[in-house]
C-alpha cells in the first residue's frame, strides 16, 4: 500500500503545496509513478518513507535543515571589509 499526496493532505492536515515542497526538498521521500516523463508527476509515498518523515518531524526536524543561499555577486565589484 502506498499513499498519494491527497491521502497525506487529509492525514497530516496540510495543503498540497506543503507536501510537494517536502518532496522537492527531499525531506519526504516519494516515487513518481507518472507514465510520461515531462508531464505532471504522480507521487506515491511508501509507509516506510512516511514513518521516517514523521519520526524526523517529531525529533525536532533534524531532517528539515534549510541552507541559506548566497547572493550572487558581480565579479566587477570589489568588496572591502
Amino acid at each position: 500500500m502506498t499513499y498519494s499526496v491527497k491521502d497525506l493532505e487529509e492525514r497530516l492536515g496540510v495543503g498540497e503545496h506543503t507536501i510537494l515542497g517536502w518532496i522537492r526538498s527531499g525531506e519526504l521521500k516519494a516515487i513518481n509513478v507518472g507514465r510520461v516523463a515531462g508531464k505532471r508527476p504522480k507521487w506515491r509515498i511508501t509507509p516506510e518513507a512516511l514513518a521516517q518523515f514523521e519520526l524526523g518531524r517529531e525529533s525536532g526536524g533534524a531532517t528539515a535543515t534549510k541552507t541559506k543561499r548566497k547572493r550572487a555577486t558581480d565579479p566587477e565589484v570589489i568588496s572591502y571589509y
